[in-house]
């Protein structure tokens, strides 16, 4: 390929939200030549989304936080699936990634005293995100984004990568990465990227639910990318429905509502007007939750003598709560249940503290949430499996492949705690750019292969040469259709088998359906490309679920309602032979003693 647009650069960070620029930063200055790709406009990355804040240990509202407790709080929402050292380096070096996003420009709300603001948010002992209102992911992004284009490193906007190109391995195993092979998506033509180091930072996979609080950007892409060039996912069974997204009107049903809402006073109500979340309260954190109404709403002001409230437990079973509100006909009459922080705070209070879901609300439904209750429902949120990563390095089992972020598996366990994200896609992200930049400088240049560039080529314009197929957006619609409804919140053999064979019934269909038109602005064949993607990790979705047979985090069976001893020790990891997918159990990493003496203390 002649004419093929090349590029040469020691590493290559596919994405730019918080993961992908953070790494981005961390390999340039540490001497590497550095580009970064991502699927739409540098600054618009879903990082945007997690608006609560950023989870880290600060101690700045309760001097008594340490990465200990961060530590226990990490692995006691994740169910103990967790990798312990990933939780571990996580709870220890967020507030230091916090501390430096201050000293790049990012401002946050401050105490009385002037330090940090920290706020309360489900499954953390103490308040400890770091905020800015409710926008804070928005200010992550912000800070990244200039720091990336002031130090001048490269980006390409609007483009997406199709595959990983792996050089051949005498050994027989998967091959050393070599770059990366892409297209413009606003003209449609071709491009390869050489480096020795290739960083996913891609994100995650909720377009393959119909109701979900993330964007078009969310594919899979990373995920699948790992897979084909020959990296391992751990337990992609774990998908979280984070609890309160909107549900009305139908047009805006999953986008989300932030966490911060519950974490400054607002509650959950059925359409009894019952605070129902003392109905739910699992045995598993009996010890720290409030049982009284009363209780629950000291806690605010007196966290020592008084115990969390019920709507403050882990994202998993606050959703499983509400979806089993609606099921017995107590929800609101468009199907979810009502957030009401409203009777609980004054006007001035929650526009200051909440400023966008105000507008948000406003906008969108005609709701004034500082005078009338908000309808809430599950939505797809995060997947907390992704990409088997080394802790130190954040290295795929692929040589010079690395993750970061969501497409990360392993830190967040079966379920990811409210503001761990952020502080997880800082900590890692810089450790991923860091071991990037370190291996490439210990390759020589490995070449591209000729011989993928052209089927990588052949592959994307292929929807344009058939005539006759499907129009993706069928397809994609089936997908979505599918997984929500038989691989969602709850889940059964008999279901999950439904899904798997429509996964392979579509799979066989994307192999012939047909876009029509040119390459230039063409957002059908840009689908037509993200569904072999979708299609890959709903299989692993599927597939791991079927084989967990328990329920724990965001992995739920109804036929295995209780967690099992026996799978607290194991992970489902997914690998990719030819078209299909192997699934292997594996050993949960042993903590080691002195962290577990932690649990200990704490029981």
């Amino acid at each position: 390929m002649t004419d093929l647009e090349r590029h040469d650069y020691d590493v290559v960070v596919i994405g730019a939200g918080g993961a992908g620029l953070r790494a981005a930063i961390e390999a340039h200055e540490q001497g590497a030549r550095t580009a970064v790709v991502c699927k739409s406009l540098l600054g618009k990355a879903h990082t945007v989304m997690a608006e609560g804040g950023i989870a880290a240990a600060m101690g700045n509202v309760y001097a008594q936080d340490s990465w200990k407790v961060h530590f226990r709080d990490t692995m006691r929402g994740g169910k103990m699936l967790n990798h312990w050292r990933m939780a571990q380096l996580h709870a220890q070096e967020a507030p230091d990634r916090v501390r430096e996003l201050e000293d790049w420009g990012a401002l946050f709300d401050r105490t009385p005293d002037g330090l940090i603001s920290q706020r309360d948010f489900g499954g953390h002992r103490f308040a400890r995100l770091a905020h800015v209102g409710d926008r804070t992911g928005l200010e992550l992004i912000r800070t990244l984004q200039q720091r990336t284009v002031a130090l001048g490193i490269d980006v390409f906007m609007e483009c997406t990568v199709t595959r990983l190109l792996t050089a051949p391995s005498e050994q027989g195993t998967a091959g050393s990465v070599c770059g990366a092979f892409a297209y413009r998506r606003e003209s449609g033509e071709f491009f390869a990227l050489q480096a020795p180091s290739v960083v996913l930072a891609t994100g995650g996979i909720g377009k393959s639910y119909t109701v979900t609080s993330n964007s078009w950007e969310y594919t899979g892409d990373g995920h699948s990318l790992a897979l084909a060039a020959g990296a391992s996912l751990v337990n992609m069974e774990f998908v979280q429905f984070h609890p309160t997204g909107m549900v009305w009107p139908p047009s805006v049903r999953g986008i989300l509502v932030t966490e911060s809402v519950r974490g400054d006073g607002g509650v959950l109500k059925n359409s009894n007007g019952n605070r129902f979340m003392f109905d739910y309260i699992p045995d598993y954190f009996r010890k720290e939750t409030a049982e009284t109404e009363e209780e629950a709403d000291r806690w605010y002001t007196d966290k020592t003598n008084n115990r969390r409230p019920p709507e403050l437990l882990p994202r998993d079973e606050v959703a499983r709560a509400i979806n089993s509100e609606v099921k017995a006909g107590r929800g609101s009459p468009h199907g979810g249940v009502f957030l009401d922080i409203a009777s609980r705070r004054d006007s001035d209070y929650i526009r200051k503290r909440l400023p966008s879901m105000y507008h948000q609300f406003m906008e969108l439904a005609e709701v004034d949430i500082t005078s009338e209750p908000m309808e809430v429902g599950p939505t797809c949120h995060y997947v907390m499996g992704g990409v088997e990563v080394d802790p130190e390095t954040a290295a795929a089992v692929v040589p010079g492949l690395y993750a970061a972020g969501e497409v990360a598996g392993g830190m967040h366990g079966s379920n990811r705690l409210g503001g761990n994200s952020l502080s997880d896609l800082l900590v890692f992200g810089r450790r991923a750019g860091t071991a990037a930049a370190a291996h490439a400088k210990t390759v020589s240049a490995l070449g591209l292969p000729e011989s993928d560039l052209e089927d990588a080529r052949d592959v994307a314009l292929a929807p344009f040469e058939r005539g006759g197929g499907e129009n993706p957006y069928t397809i994609h619609r089936e997908l979505q259709e599918t997984m929500n409804a038989l691989v969602g919140i709850i889940r059964t053999a008999p279901e999950v088998e439904e899904a798997l064979v429509k996964i392979e019934e579509l799979k066989v269909r994307a192999k012939a359906l047909t876009v029509l038109g040119q390459r230039r602005y063409n957002p059908g064949w840009h689908l037509a490309l993200d569904l072999p993607n979708m299609l890959r990790v709903s299989e692993c979705i599927a597939r791991a679920a079927l084989e967990r047979q328990e329920s724990r985090g965001g992995h739920t069976r109804d036929d295995f309602p209780g967690p099992s001893d026996k799978w607290a020790q194991i992970n489902v990891i997914c690998t990719q032979e030819g078209e299909s997918i192997s699934l292997t159990r594996k050993p949960l990493p042993v903590m080691p003693p002195e962290l577990a003496e932690i649990f200990e203390e704490s029981a």
